[in-house]
């Protein structure tokens, strides 16, 4: 496990709220074991929700399944609400047949009564009104029996359509609820992935932990106190192995991070930080995990450089920056460690255009973080670890940068006592 790997959301947070480190204690103290293990599930824990959540998935998938043949179902002209809504329908239909018949049978004896001329017989205008009397009464029965028709048959259609759209709302909640099981499964299943994978990279001898070296050094040179916006600066990066071993690999580590000269507004995205080596002569990103390549190995008593490349955008604000470095090695005999602290190099970041004259080069801060209490810490140990915040003596307009770095320094000096190589099930 890389040793740092949590300090880049640590010092961003430093940077933009250091109030918030402040108030927490530092460097990952395990004053309650026991709760603290109960932060971060375990394999097994992960591995059954996993299985539940593909079973939730299953689930949804065959009620979705079901909800598609219903509404199939319903859609079609066979169910019983169908049939009678047909039915329906016809007997509207023939009720307005007859209406019209009824209708026409009024028009037609009118004609007839109405034809008659001044020869005509008592009995033939007798039988003519009486059937005129007829046809009417008829028309308002056929009336009738429409009207009564149409009500049934808008009935009858309103509860097949009903039945229809409460289908296709079933369905679409089934979709609905499919999507939101697998995205569910999905989850379970990264995370279950992930955990796996981080128990593979740190998995070790039991009980074995990585320890600081002070003779591990990382040293900035070439950095500009000063960088204007729009503009790139190179520089170096010294990795020195000053203990008499050999370190099989050792990771160099590198962040910046960079404010307004508020110190509340976040411009990142407008740095950049980039790397290079005799081994990989290209220029690379610094990565997100804020690692370079290993040096492997890195013999007793040699150092390597880095060459750094540090970019501000031109739509960059006047601001102020701090780029931390450190390294930490792992042996082949299961043996890791790192540099005690993060080197915090600050910088004031120019608008662009701005001419900053002579300027000497970006110094790390001064104090480190009182460590002189601090204990290697197995997986029992339940001693806190302290740490003071650097005081870097920046002007005013840094001085929540400082802050944040004195901050990172602190984490950066106890995360190496508690950050271990873990057996699965464990945690640090």
């Amino acid at each position: 496990m890389k040793i740092r790997r949590i300090l880049a959301t640590a010092v961003a947070a430093a940077v933009t709220t250091p109030v918030l480190l402040l108030s927490v204690t530092p460097a990952f103290a395990e004053t309650k074991p026991a709760a603290q293990s109960q932060d971060k599930p375990s394999i097994a824990e992960l591995e059954l929700a996993a299985a539940a959540a593909q079973a939730a998935y299953d689930d949804a998938v065959a009620a979705q399944s079901a909800a598609y043949a219903a509404l199939e179902t319903a859609m079609s002209d066979t169910t019983p609400l169908a049939l009678a809504a047909a039915a329906a329908h016809a007997v509207a239909v023939d009720a307005a047949t007859a209406k019209t018949a009824a209708d026409q049978a009024v028009v037609d004896a009118q004609a007839a009564l109405d034809a008659l001329t001044d020869t005509a017989t008592d009995e033939e205008r007798t039988a003519a009104e009486t059937a005129l009397t007829d046809a009417q009464a008829a028309a308002t029965t056929a009336a009738e029996a429409k009207t009564d028709a149409d009500a049934k048959n808008a009935e009858a259609q309103d509860a097949r359509d009903d039945e229809r759209v409460e289908a296709a709302r079933t369905y679409d909640q089934a979709k609905k609820a499919t999507a939101a099981a697998l995205a569910d499964k999905k989850a379970a299943d990264e995370a279950l992935a992930q955990a796996k994978e981080e128990e593979a990279e740190e998995g070790g001898e039991e009980g074995e932990d990585c320890v600081p070296e002070s003779k591990l050094t990382t040293v900035v040179t070439g950095l500009p106190a000063t960088v204007v916006a729009g503009t790139k600066v190179k520089f170096n990066l010294r990795v020195t192995n000053g203990t008499d071993k050999t370190m099989d690999e050792v990771f160099p580590f590198a962040y910046v991070h960079a404010t307004d000269t508020s110190g509340l507004k976040d411009i990142d995205d407008l740095v950049h930080l980039q790397w290079s080596s005799a081994s990989n002569s290209k220029w690379q990103t610094v990565d997100n995990e804020h690692y370079m390549d290993a040096i492997s190995p890195l013999k007793a008593g040699a150092h390597a450089d880095i060459k750094m490349r540090l970019t501000i955008d031109a739509s960059a604000p006047a601001g102020n920056g701090v780029t931390f470095v450190a390294g930490d090695y792992f042996n082949d005999n299961g043996s890791c460690g790192g540099t005690p602290d993060l080197e915090g190099y600050e910088f004031m970041i120019a608008a662009a255009g701005t001419d900053p004259g002579d300027v000497d080069d970006a110094k790390p801060s001064t104090t480190k973080p009182n460590t002189s209490d601090l204990q290697p810490q197995t997986g029992t140990s339940a001693s806190p670890v302290n740490g003071t915040l650097a005081s870097t003596g920046s002007s005013p307009a840094t001085s929540q940068l400082a802050l944040a770095s004195g901050a990172a320094l602190a984490i950066g000096a106890g995360a190496v006592f508690v950050v271990r190589r873990r057996k699965a099930g464990t945690h640090a």
